[in-house]
């Protein structure tokens, strides 16, 4: 009975470290293996970790895929990239979708 408290104690803190992940824009599976694995630690990392919507984008000059600023690498092609002139950078996702919304509404 006492392993199964745990295993509903580690589920649970999985569960948020998820869910808060996945609200911050990444991977849920990522955030929860990590709160299941190491249950009170992994839960602040996921506080703490960044928001990937808010997050600039740029495009990738071999490919033009659309990718955040912080990749080095390409993962469509592969190219090498270096950090973009502030020109270069287009607005995050969440900008991306304020501006769509405030121009179609």
């Amino acid at each position: 009975m006492e392993g199964l408290g745990l295993l509903v104690i580690l589920f649970c803190f999985g569960l948020a470290g998820g869910i808060v992940g996945k609200i911050k824009g990444s991977s849920f599976l990522v955030w929860f293996g990590v709160s299941f694995c190491v249950p009170f630690l992994g839960l602040v990392a996921a506080l703490l970790y960044r928001y990937d919507t808010l997050e600039p984008r740029r495009r990738c000059p071999t490919c033009g895929k659309l990718l955040k600023v912080h990749h080095a690498l390409c993962t469509r092609c592969g190219s090498d990239l270096s950090y973009p002139d502030p020109h270069e950078l287009l607005p995050s996702e969440s900008e991306a979708h304020e501006r769509a919304r405030a121009a179609g509404g």
